[in-house]
């Protein structure tokens, strides 16, 4: 009888597969972002990976959907695979807002699929987490947008990252002046590829394809070589749309955003005005948001949003201007790698107990009830093998902490705490509540 051939196991290109070593830390940082996002009052929703075509299409630009995941669902229904979490939500705000009643204040975090080169930190299956606010045009729910991110990046542990923000409006005025209204959306996505390919690349584009002049792409330019304090910056944005009532609309409402932002308690080199981001998707209207990391900024935007107007115009008749940002985990999970910030450990559980004593598993299952029941996670090792095995497998997983006991330590009551880092361990005494043994593990966790 013929064997069947094996299947070489594999996975295509642009996805990955996410072991324990990648993911723990990976639910850690998810964590932390709900918790964040919760602080502030948004709730958790979700939609389904697969929306009608119509949907998705066209409400990113047309590179998107050039990337968009197409096909016709068995009903010969065309269909598409949601390529951000913000589309959808246009769709589902429209759907459910008058159930839900407005300002809706919404956190997503779920997976997206963009057909794209894969880059560093990028894939093609990716994970966004987004928190938005539905309903509302004020300023006030910008401002919060950027406190959010600012929490968001101070819990994750980064101390040194710069929030860049601008204003669309600033962006519309100044093409309105120089007469390219009527081509924005073509800028706007080669303006969004600045720091990418270079100001003389940007430019080409923006004649190329947006018909712009060389003088009027060199006047666009100037946004870029503009610097200082964050009022510095808007004293030299203000005469260059002076004269547009649109862009000079922009100004005062970044630097009302700027003042509300101090005013919160954010020092000022966490939030600093950019008036040559403009965020490549077409849906952005006002406020946009990119967030860089001081020790590594060629890895991009970890954050980015903006205010979106008039995305779900298009669902409804009904006026359901937003505001959101995207954390970008992945890309912001390989930076952390980068720079060591994340634990190497392949284990939810600090606790180790080994199983050596073949005819003590009821007494290794107590213990463990016992730690785990002061909140601190156990994992009891399956089989009675030798005790240098398992130490092995314990160090490899990357556990903190071993309590190990034999024959010996049963009959003598007690137990030895061994730090697994340090290698020190001590015989604490092994009563039926173990309250010794939990308070050495509580002293090595810290």
């Amino acid at each position: 009888m013929n064997q069947p051939q094996l299947i070489t196991p594999r996975t295509l290109k642009g996805f990955r597969d996410y072991p324990p070593e990648v993911m723990i830390p990976r639910e850690r940082l998810i964590d932390t972002a709900r918790r964040v996002y919760r602080s502030y009052g948004f709730s958790p929703i979700d939609t389904p990976a697969l929306e009608y075509l119509e949907i998705l299409a066209g409400k990113g630009g047309e590179e998107t959907d050039k990337q968009l995941y197409k096909f016709q669902d068995h009903g010969r229904r065309w269909v598409g695979l949601r390529f951000d979490l913000t589309v959808p939500l246009a769709r589902f705000a429209a759907q459910h807002i008058n159930r839900l009643g407005v300002p809706l204040k919404r956190y997503h975090i779920a997976a997206v699929w963009r057909g794209e080169n894969t880059q560093r930190g990028r894939y093609r299956e990716f994970m966004q987490c987004d928190f938005d606010t539905i309903g509302t045009r004020s300023n006030a729910a910008d401002v919060e947008t950027v406190l959010v991110i600012h929490d968001l990046m101070r819990q994750l542990g980064f101390e040194e990252f710069t929030v860049r923000v601008n204003n669309r409006m600033i962006l519309s005025g100044l093409l309105e002046l120089l007469g390219l209204s009527d081509c924005s959306a073509a800028v706007l996505r080669a303006l969004d590829k600045l720091a990418k390919i270079g100001p003389e690349r940007v430019a080409e584009e923006m004649v190329s394809t947006a018909g712009a002049t060389d003088e009027q792409a060199r006047q666009i330019l100037r946004l870029a070589e503009i610097s200082g304090t964050n009022d510095e910056v808007l004293r030299q944005v203000e005469p260059l749309v002076s004269g547009s009532a649109t862009g000079t609309e922009g100004v005062a409402k970044l630097k009302e955003l700027l003042d509300a932002v101090a005013a919160a308690g954010v020092q000022e080199k966490y939030v600093v005005p950019d008036v040559s981001i403009a965020r490549g998707l077409d849906y952005y209207t006002g406020t946009v948001f990119e967030t860089f990391l001081d020790a590594l900024p060629d890895i991009g935007s970890v954050c980015s949003g903006g205010r979106y107007d008039n995305l779900a115009e298009l669902y409804t008749k009904q006026e359901l201007p937003g505001v959101g940002a995207s954390l970008g985990v992945d890309r912001l999970l390989a930076a952390m790698e980068e720079l060591g910030m994340i634990e190497k450990v392949a284990t939810t559980a600090p606790v180790f107990i080994p199983y050596f004593d073949k005819d003590r598993l009821h007494d290794y299952l107590k213990l463990a009830a016992a730690v785990r029941a002061a909140g601190i996670g156990v994992e009891v090792f399956p089989e009675p093998k030798k005790l240098g095995a398992q130490l092995k497998y314990a160090d490899r997983r990357g556990f903190r902490v071993a309590l190990i006991a034999g024959e010996d330590e049963f009959r003598n009551a007690t137990c030895r705490v061994k730090d697994l880092q340090s290698a020190q361990q001590q015989d604490v005494p092994l009563q039926s509540d173990a309250a010794d043994v939990i308070a050495a593990v509580k002293g090595i966790l810290g």
